[in-house]
């Protein structure tokens, strides 16, 4: 059998829903009336299992793994850094300016957008969510040191 691109990503989308299947284990899964703390991650670690075992049943369709080009390596590398980061300080500086700082490092290392319009548009973006969580769907994030 030849070793195709879609059979290491179905794999690795298997593998990752069966990890977070069995994190999610201890958390009360409730019913469809009252779905508890545990409902959305088993249902979200059942369909990545599943479209995971599609994916790798279908990768005949596909290139070889060997042929892959890896030249976006660094930049996904990149990509997991700066999340990977965000992810670290996210209690300790708060939804928002953790957001707003991964947004303009996102736009402005990554996709080398001007320093201005980076800093606008992920202020508006982080706004935008925050007024939508906190104010309509009174959902309360995590505050940060400026409160907020």
């Amino acid at each position: 059998m030849t070793l195709r691109a879609d059979h290491v990503a179905g794999a690795f989308f298997v593998g990752f829903g069966l990890l977070v299947f069995a994190i999610s284990g201890d958390l009360p899964a409730g019913s469809l009336s009252l779905p508890g703390s545990g409902f959305m991650p088993k249902i979200l670690a059942g369909l990545m299992v599943f479209f995971g075992l599609v994916l790798a049943l279908r990768a005949n369709e596909n290139r070889e793994f060997a042929t892959l080009s890896w030249s976006d390596a660094k930049h996904a590398a990149l990509v997991i850094a700066i999340t990977a980061a965000a992810i670290a300080l996210f209690e300790r500086m708060g939804f928002v300016t953790t957001n707003v700082l991964m947004m303009f490092a996102l736009l402005t290392i990554i996709e080398r957008r001007q320093l201005l319009p980076a800093a606008i548009y992920s202020i508006a973006v982080v706004a935008t969510t925050y007024v939508l969580f906190v104010h309509v769907l009174k959902t309360p994030l995590e505050a940060g040191p400026l409160g907020f």
